[in-house]
């Protein structure tokens, strides 16, 4: 009888609680997570600073041992590619994108995934943070699309957009699933393609 890996899956998984990073840019890193994604430190030094954006005691951890070495080719190393943070509405995460361009915050990707649409940004340290919204406005739909969409099966990671072209169909009045289908279809893509998703190099 072949094996069920179900059954080598805990009963009771225990729940993603926060992602640690090393640092030597602490003050500019605990500045960037405030800005970006609203995480304000429950304690912070110039060794090791806690930060949160919700009831939990920390989200993002960040550390700067003795000895630490900044990466040589971190867009090209294996490990995280990226943290990801959810908006419950579209307008809320267009908003947000807005916010943050005024800022002078850009992404350096931006792809509907089908399940989410989705922009990433980089850190002062190069890490990928990527703000999304869920595509179909509910986590059971898009589990449910993931798992069986053909669609999703053949192009896993997704359509590009431009997120002025967003910005701009908002503006004339289309709804989220107008826009999220539209983008889908190519509607909005940019005037460059990226070649790749690797993290652009920032040393």
């Amino acid at each position: 009888m072949p094996e069920n890996k179900a059954t080598h899956w805990p009963a009771n998984p225990p729940k993603l609680h926060h992602t640690t990073f090393t640092t030597l840019r602490m003050k500019e890193m605990v500045e960037w997570y405030g800005l970006v994604c609203g995480l304000r430190p429950v304690f912070q030094s110039d060794e090791a600073s806690w930060l949160t954006n919700d009831d939990a005691n920390h989200r993002i951890a960040l550390l700067s041992p003795p000895g630490l070495k900044h990466p040589t080719d971190k867009g090209h190393e294996t490990g995280i590619h990226h943290t990801a943070f959810e908006f419950s509405t579209f307008d809320m995460w267009m908003n947000n994108y807005i916010r943050l361009r005024d800022h002078d915050i850009l992404p350096f990707l931006t792809l509907d995934h089908g399940i989410t649409m989705s922009v990433y940004y980089q850190d002062p340290d190069g890490n990928g943070v990527e703000i999304q919204v869920d595509g179909f406005g509910d986590w059971a739909d898009s589990s449910e699309w993931i798992a069986n969409a053909k669609e999703f099966a053949e192009n896993p990671i997704g359509t590009f957009f431009d997120p002025e072209k967003l910005v701009a169909a908002r503006e004339e009045g289309l709804s989220f699933q107008e826009i999220h289908e539209r983008t889908r279809a190519g509607e909005y893509l940019p005037a460059v393609i990226p070649e790749d998703i690797f993290l652009p190099e920032v040393w």
